[in-house]
């Protein structure tokens, strides 16, 4: 009987470390870095050869169309503008709809310094397309040198943008971009995106 007692408990334990030990032996998730689209766009369309400061020139509703390969988020928004804005309207779109998923304010508060702001997180769908968009009377014309156009799409790591447009608007209202140009680039804005899957 002793015996069988000292049988069962050794197997009792041996269960539970067994148990416990392919518990403790799942891998780790797998945790992608951000990215952050931009440069790779700059350098691809060539827009990186020549930037003019725009101020006061009307209010926009300006930006670029993308679609990430992978299913993904967005956990920041990074702006850059030639002037102050303490309410800088910064969307993210469904281009299908044309529907606003999500603005954020920024606060601009130094010309031409960069400004990073994390956010909530807004999940990405692998080959969906979205707008991203600023609503601003200042910006940064990017173009290439000899003025000549862009090919899209434009592989930047993960996303692809597929285009550049922008719309009149006033600071009050937010309007999906529909004139299309290939031959700058109305900035900066970008986002860090990180794979999620």
């Amino acid at each position: 009987m002793k015996t069988l007692k000292t049988i069962l408990t050794l197997f009792t334990i041996s269960i539970f470390a067994i148990s416990c030990s392919s518990d403790n032996d799942k891998p780790d998730p797998v945790k992608y870095n951000e990215e952050n689209p931009l440069e790779a766009y700059m350098s691809t369309s060539g827009f990186y050869q020549k930037a003019v400061d725009q101020k006061n020139a009307g209010i926009y509703e300006y930006g670029f169309s993308f679609k990430p390969t992978v299913t993904g988020k967005i956990n920041a928004i990074i702006v850059k503008i030639p002037d102050v804005n303490s309410a800088l309207r910064v969307t993210l779109w469904d281009a299908a709809t044309k529907t606003v998923i999500k603005s954020e304010i920024v606060n601009a508060a130094t010309a031409n310094v960069t400004v990073e702001k994390t956010i909530t997180a807004i999940p990405l769908t692998k080959d969906k397309e979205y707008f991203f968009t600023v609503n601003s009377d200042d910006w940064i014309n990017r173009t290439k040198a000899d003025g000549s156009a862009a090919t899209y799409p434009i592989v930047a790591g993960n996303i692809t943008i597929t285009g550049y447009a922008f719309i009149s608007s006033t600071a009050a209202e937010t309007l999906f971009p529909t004139n299309a140009r290939n031959t700058y680039y109305a900035g900066d804005m970008t986002f860090k995106f990180q794979q999620t899957e």
